[in-house]
Formats: C-alpha cells, structure tokens, sequence
C-alpha cells in the first residue's frame, strides 16, 4: 500500500494541471512555457544532480547495467515494431513509442531509496545513467524521421542525452560539486516533476487515446506487463544479487517517463495521445509496479 501511495500524488499532480489549465486564467499559454522551462532546464539539471550525487562502480554493476540495456532494447524493439502493423498512424506511433519503453526517473529514483536505501540508489543511478541516453535516442529516432529533422542533430542539442551524458562522466570522473552548487542544482531539480507533470495535465485530451485504442493497449502492454516479466526472467536467469534484482524489475515496471509529452510536442507530435499514455500508465503503475516487485520478492 505504501508503494501504491507512492505513485499516487503524481497523478494527482496530473489532475491538477488540468482543473488550473481549464478552469482558472493559467490557460494553455502559461504551459507552453512551462514546457519549455522543463524540458530545456529543471529535467535536464535533475538526472545531471541524481547521476552526480550517487557514486558509480562501473565493474560491480556490469551485470545489472547490461541487463537494464537488454530491458530497454526489449522496448524499442516491440514498440518500434508496432509501426508494421496495418492501420497505425505513422506520426500517432512516433508520438507515443517512446511510452513503451522510457521511464519516469525521479519515481525509480524515490522507489529505489525505499526498496534498498543508499545501496538501492546507487543501483538505480546506474541503471539511469546508461538507460536514459539510449531511451532518449529511441524516443528521438521516430520522432525526427517523421518530422523531417535530422537525426544527429536533434540528438547533438536534446537537452536530457546532454545531461545524462554529462553527469556520467562527471560521476565516473570523480567530480565533487561544491556544496552550494550542489544545493541549488538540487532544487532545481526538485521543480522538474511537479511543473512537468502539471504540464502533461494541462496539455491532458481525454479523448486523444481513443484515437487510437489499439495502440495505445499494446505501448502501454510492454511498459507494464512484457518488460517486467523479461527483467524479472532475465535476472533469475543470470543470478543477480536479491537487492540488485529487485531494482532491475522495479526499473522496468516503472510509469512512463513524464517528459514524453513535452519530447513530442516539441518535435512536432500528437502530443493528446502521448499525454493519455503518460496519464494512464502513471495511473496503471500505481497497481503493477507494487505487484511486480512482489512477485519478485516472493520468488527470490
């Protein structure tokens, strides 16, 4: 119950973007904003403070940061399938694929410090410092084919590849930040999720997933059901250590990452249907993220 109520102010955080949006004179024009503000400053400074403050041990984690990549790979791989099958709108699919497979890292990062403490951050650090690079080029790839961008260099200025890339070799480098800096990178930071997910809120169409129900059931399928079972799977196959194992299935059975709304209305997608997606997979991780490491636990 506790890891459900987790979850559950983010989506009330949702909920809230929307009444403000519709019901008050912070109207639609305020988040579009507020969406450049997260997208290009407070998610950014977030994963370079989280990869930053949370040591790296590159050698005793080889085996969980390769079967985090496998996880994410899973996810492109299914959901970039989905394109092929009849009757998929081209531009909905490079809107939403980046569902199936990213990942909401402020919640891993807050689940992981619960689940295994200090020792559980640290794991989880890892995880997003190798993931969120090539999740972001994932979601990139579909996106500025689709519109027409050139793919180097969308990916040489997205500003969440840019950070994560940074604070990876900040961290393994051995970069202490002074405290002060620390500090306010820290706060910063701290601001990305409540403004971002306000913002999926206020950009909240509850009728952009009936667009496309199909779709939108199997990119939500993958994120909550095939890859915690392939995490779950993979790590009792190559006998990961109990606590590094319960991170690597909360990890995949983590709500999609909130930022996915933002990436498509900045690159020119149907940013409805990605913010339904985001919504319910956020109200859908309230019940599976729980049940997932329970499984996990009981059979480890």
């Amino acid at each position: 119950m506790r890891d459900l109520l987790l979850l559950l102010p983010d989506f009330l955080l949702i909920v809230v973007g929307f009444v403000v949006c519709r019901y008050t004179p912070l109207d639609r024009t305020v988040w579009v904003a507020a969406e450049k503000l997260v997208y290009f400053l407070l998610f950014p400074v977030l994963l370079f403070a989280s990869i930053v403050r949370n040591p790296l041990s590159p050698g005793d984690a080889a085996a969980l940061a390769g079967s985090g990549l496998a996880t994410v790979a899973l996810g492109i791989a299914l959901a970039y399938g989905l394109r092929h099958v009849p009757g998929v709108d081209p531009r909905r699919h490079a809107s939403g694929a980046q569902t199936a497979f990213r990942f909401n890292s402020y919640i891993a990062l807050a689940m992981a410090e619960r689940l295994g403490g200090t020792a559980g951050v640290a794991s989880m650090a890892v995880l997003v410092a190798v993931c969120v690079p090539v999740c972001n080029i994932g979601a990139v790839l579909p996106l500025a084919r689709h519109g027409g961008h050139h793919f180097g260099r969308e990916l040489m200025r997205n500003p969440l590849i840019l950070a994560t890339v940074s604070g990876l070799l900040a961290n393994l480098a051995g970069l202490q930040l002074p405290e002060a800096l620390g500090t306010v990178l820290q706060r910063i930071g701290q601001a990305a999720l409540p403004i971002g997910l306000m913002a999926v809120g206020a950009g909240l169409q509850f009728g952009g997933l009936a667009a496309a129900p199909r779709l939108a059931a199997a990119l939500l399928a993958i994120r909550h059901a095939v890859l915690p079972a392939f995490a779950l799977a993979l790590g009792l196959a190559i006998a990961l250590p109990a606590a590094q194992l319960t991170v690597l299935v909360a990890f995949a059975a983590m709500p999609t990452a909130s930022s996915a709304y933002v990436l498509a209305v900045r690159m020119g997608g149907d940013g409805p249907f990605v913010a339904g997606l985001v919504t319910l997979s956020t109200l859908l991780g309230m019940a599976a993220l729980p049940a997932w490491v329970a499984l996990q636990l009981a059979l480890g």
